[in-house]
């Protein structure tokens, strides 16, 4: 079983995997890809200051909010 401190970094990387395949996808009719990015950026943004910051609640708030990243 892995903790949020072995999944959290993970989840980081996963996301940023995210934002590579969005922008492999490119924009098209109907297609927001660009506000997906956008938004995992935010995602992404969060996570970082609060593992720096070391805020246990930022921290497991941001760690959820990635987990639903699709």
């Amino acid at each position: 079983m892995s903790t949020v401190g072995d999944d959290f970094p993970k989840q980081q990387a996963r996301c940023r995997e995210l934002i590579a395949q969005y922008k492999e996808i490119g924009n098209g009719p109907g297609v927001f890809v660009g506000f997906a990015i956008a938004n995992i950026e935010a995602v992404l943004r969060r996570a970082d200051e609060a593992a720096i910051s070391g805020d246990i609640v930022a921290i497991l708030k941001s760690y959820e909010e990635m987990k639903g990243c699709e």
